[in-house]
């Protein structure tokens, strides 16, 4: 979400109207944040700030190879996270646009569970939205979710 608040509208999340929206007047038993630490200004800061709000920070290093290239992702952790909380929770939220997730989606619906998805529709996949439960189109109410 941040890339794609950066990219698309040039501004930031608001992460305490996120994690409200997406609770929905439920009980929240969980809230996760995946980042990726890339030695970047004030990104301790941004961490703890999630926190503060109420997200379980979880932290990966960027990995660097050799010829320079680098990759930080979250996908098996997710999927992983997800899968083995089915049998404590009634939904899962996600907020993401990856398509990658569509196969976690049909898989936690299996389960039994309402998945409902969160993110900007002009950054999400189509095959995310059409396996989803709900899908929250964070552009169509964008100042709720957006902050200077």
């Amino acid at each position: 979400m941040y890339y794609s608040a950066k990219n698309i509208y040039d501004s930031k999340v608001d992460y305490s109207s996120l994690i409200e929206v997406a609770e929905d007047n439920r009980e929240l038993i969980r809230a996760i944040a995946y980042v990726i630490k890339a030695e970047t200004r004030d990104e301790e800061n941004f961490f703890e700030a999630l926190s503060e709000i109420g997200f379980q920070v979880k932290k990966k290093d960027l990995k660097e190879f050799y010829g320079g290239s680098k990759k930080g992702d979250w996908d098996m952790g997710i999927a992983i996270d997800a899968i083995e909380m089915t049998d404590r929770i009634d939904v899962a939220v996600l907020v993401t646009g990856d398509g990658d997730f569509s196969s976690l989606v049909r898989h936690l619906k299996s389960e039994g569970l309402q998945v409902e998805v969160m993110s900007f529709g002009k950054s999400t996949a189509g095959e995310l939205v059409e396996a989803a439960d709900v899908f929250l189109n964070m552009d169509k109410k964008k100042d709720l979710y957006l902050m200077d």
